[in-house]
C-alpha cells in the first residue's frame, strides 16, 4: 500500500467532489421541502429575469464536475439572464460573469427559487 504523501496534493476537482458528492436530492431540510412541494426546481424551470439558489447538481461524472468547476455550488445566487429564441440554450449569470447552458445540462441544476 502506497503512502498517501506519495500521492501528492489533492487536486481542486477532487476537493470539490468530496465536498459536494453526487446527490439525486439535496439533503436535510432542504429534501423535506422538496418532498413537501417546496419551491424547488431545476434551473431549466426558471423564467428569464428570475433568480434562484443552487442546492445541488444531480447526477456524476463529467458533467457534474464541469459544473461544479463553473461555481454551480450548494448557496450560490443564479439569474437566468435570457433564453434563445428555440428555447436553448440559455443564459445564465452566476459569480459576477454569463454562461450559456444547454437546457439538458441546466435541468441537473436543482435550484430554489428566490
Amino acid at each position: 500500500m502506497r503512502a498517501a504523501a506519495a500521492l501528492g496534493p489533492p487536486s481542486i476537482l477532487s476537493i470539490i467532489l468530496n465536498m459536494n458528492p453526487p446527490v439525486s436530492l439535496p439533503d436535510g431540510a432542504r429534501a423535506d421541502r422538496l418532498a413537501a412541494g417546496g419551491t424547488s426546481l431545476t434551473l431549466a424551470q426558471l423564467a428569464p429575469g428570475t433568480s434562484g439558489v443552487v442546492l445541488g447538481v444531480r447526477g456524476s461524472g463529467a458533467l457534474r464536475g464541469r459544473l461544479l468547476e463553473m461555481g454551480f455550488v450548494s448557496g450560490t445566487t443564479v439569474r437566468v439572464v435570457r433564453v434563445a429564441p428555440l428555447a436553448d440554450p440559455l443564459e445564465v449569470e452566476l459569480h459576477g460573469y454569463h454562461l450559456s447552458l444547454r437546457r439538458a445540462d441546466a435541468d441537473t441544476v436543482l435550484i430554489e427559487r428566490c
